[in-house]
Order: structure tokens, then sequence, then C-alpha cells
């Protein structure tokens, strides 16, 4: 062997070397996330394995693929912003825009929305769990904003994930050692719906320092599935954000869909929101976001009226819910999505000053 093949030999084995020890740094180096505790009414327990300290041990490495590859949804509609008055369906001649027949779909995500196969019971913890409290529940879904940030969920697969939770809950009784595995095996059924690479069952396993086995997590899968009859396809708040954002844009405001979004994204930390259908929350967490933007004007207008068909009374006890948790005054100690959003990359809507009180005026009907 020539000595100029022994030196190329030596160069790649300490290349190789050298890749090895920047992995192992980065793994050492890996953000761990942290879960709080979960408080009860009467006292303080805290819910097995979700107040451990959490590293992945494999991280996931995200691909984004080509723009015309990406896995897309007429859920997720791309409107663009027009003037107050325009048609906003027939604005653009990009098909991707499903001008002429998003009406259509948005008429049949309504039917959907309100389907009771679909949807979960709004009172199922006083009336089918007996060990599972809306606290509980709220520190799970905190949690699980965690690992969604942590393996690069999209916004869809986080709602679908608490939408699956609170269905299984409303059919089956699950003892609170168990909710966490409830929570881990929803969020796998939702990234295999949603994600174009899906983390393993083996990430969720890691995500809860192994408290679980992948046997157990398979199974509750099942049994998450079979419960669900394998319903899983339905319209979330996301399916409506979007698209009530745009109609809201008649002056271009750069902090107002992130905005929205922090406001929808609040409200699957309350018990209390379960009730309502997302185009609700969609439309309450628009009409709040307009009012936090521009306090001295009225939040709604005829045209939103006729795109998310509610009128501003309608929106009252959901904009209250929002405007509570956007305080703080409920789900104080839920950090992850408020962490979230004070990023500037969402423009640090979760920072801006909102008056404590709402006035009465903001609920009387538009005129033109």
């Amino acid at each position: 062997m020539s000595e100029k093949e022994i030196c190329g030999m030596m160069t790649r084995a300490a290349a190789k070397r050298k890749a090895m020890a920047t992995e192992e740094d980065e793994r050492a180096n890996k953000k761990r996330v942290v879960l709080g505790e979960l408080i009860n009414s009467s006292n303080v327990t805290i819910l097995p394995n979700l107040n451990k300290r959490i590293q992945i041990s494999r991280p996931i490495e995200t691909v984004t693929p080509p723009a015309k590859l990406r896995k897309s949804a007429p859920v997720a509609l791309a409107v663009p912003a027009v003037e107050s008055g325009s048609d906003i369906d027939a604005r653009s001649d990009d098909p991707q825009m499903c001008g002429p027949y998003v009406a259509d779909i948005y008429e049949y995500l309504r039917e959907l929305e309100v389907k009771p196969k679909l949807r979960p019971l709004p009172n199922y913890i006083e009336k089918v769990q007996e060990d599972v409290t809306a606290t509980m529940r709220g520190v799970l879904v905190d949690w699980l904003v965690e690992v969604a940030e942590e393996y690069k969920l999209v916004s869809e697969t986080l709602y679908l994930t608490v939408s699956y939770i609170d269905r299984f809950l409303s059919l089956r009784t699950v003892n609170r050692k168990k909710l966490q595995l409830v929570g881990v095996s929803a969020m796998l059924i939702a990234s295999k719906y949603e994600e174009i690479t899906p983390p393993d069952v083996e990430d969720f396993c890691d995500i809860t320092e192994n408290s679980f086995t992948k046997q157990e997590v398979v199974k509750m899968e099942a049994n998450i599935l079979l419960a669900l009859q394998f319903e899983l396809g339905r319209p979330t708040v996301h399916s409506f954000i979007r698209r009530f954002t745009s109609v809201a844009q008649e002056v271009p405001h750069l902090q107002l869909e992130p905005l929205c979004c922090y406001l929808s994204e609040l409200t699957i930390l309350d018990y209390k929101a379960v009730k309502f259908v997302p185009s609700m929350l969609a439309a309450s967490a628009v009409f709040l976001a307009r009012f936090i933007i521009r306090p001295k004007q009225h939040p709604w207008n005829q045209m939103l009226e006729e795109y998310t068909k509610y009128k501003a009374a309608d929106l009252q006890e959901c904009v209250g819910i929002i405007h509570d948790l956007y305080l703080s005054r409920s789900g104080a100690s839920l950090q992850a999505i408020r962490e979230k959003y004070k990023q500037q990359k969402f423009q640090c809507v979760a920072t801006m000053p909102v008056s404590p009180s709402l006035p009465v005026t903001i609920w009387e009907d538009v005129t033109i």
C-alpha cells in the first residue's frame, strides 16, 4: 500500500472520529423537556411519570420535503387577505387556493364538526372519569405541547392529539397512572395520521424515560383506535383559524396571524373549552386578537360574521374563557404554550398587553 493511500485512510479515520465526537456532544447538550407537577383541588399530588425531567435518547431527524411534495389538506387552505367587501374565494387563480369549491369544503367541515361520534362529551370528567381531573388533563396537554415542540410536530398533530384524548376519555374510564400513556399513544396516532415523518413508538417510550414499554404503547394505541372506531379525520381549530384570519386582514397586521394561533392554542389547555366546536373557538380567537390589537375599534364586522357564521354575541362566553387564559387567570401554571409564543419567530405575541375587562359594547351587533 502506497504512502498516499495510507495518508488517505488516516484522514478519513480522523474525520470519522471527529464526527462521532460532535454527535456525542450534541446528545449530551440536548435540551430536556421539564414536566410540571399536577395540583389537585384538595391536595397536591404528582401524576406518575409527569414530574420527571425527560431527555430524548434518539433525536428525530426532521426532513423538509420540496413544496410540491408536502402533504396538504383542505382544512389548511391558504386564502389570501383581501379588503372588506371583496370575495376572497374568487380572489386568486391559484388552484391550491381551492377558490371554486372552498365554500363547499367549509360547509362540509361545519357539518362534520357537530357529529356526535366526532365530539367529546362536554362533561366527561364528571360523568365518565373517576380518577382523572380537569387539572390532570391540563398538565398532560401542557406536557404534550413540549413533546410536540421537541419533535417539531405540526400544529394539526397537536390539535388532533388533544381531540383523541378527549374523545377517548369520554368513552373509557382511565386510571391516573395510565393518563400519560393515553397521551403519548394518542400523539402517536395523530403523528401517523398527519406527519410526513412521524416519530417511532420507541421515541414515545424514550420521552417518558421508558416508563411504558413499546408493547404497552402499542396496546393503548389499539384501544384508542377501537374506542374511536377508527374515525380519525375531523375538523380542528386549525382547520378554521387560517381562513378566518385571512378574512380578518382588511388592514394587514404583522402580529394578527400568530396572535390568533396563540389564542386558539391556549384553548386546548382548558377543560371548559371542550364543549365548543372548533369553528367557534377559531372565531373567538380572531375576535379577541382583533380586540387586543385595536382595542378602540369594534373587533367584528359583517364580513367576518358572514364567513364565520357567528355574531359577536354568540362568542361572548368562549371569548371570555380565552381572555382569562390570556391573562393567566386560569391555567397559570401551564406555561409551555406561553413560552412558545414569547419567541421572536411568533412576534412575541404572548407578551402583548390587553385590558383586564372586556367592554360590553363589543357584543353589540355590527352595522355597515
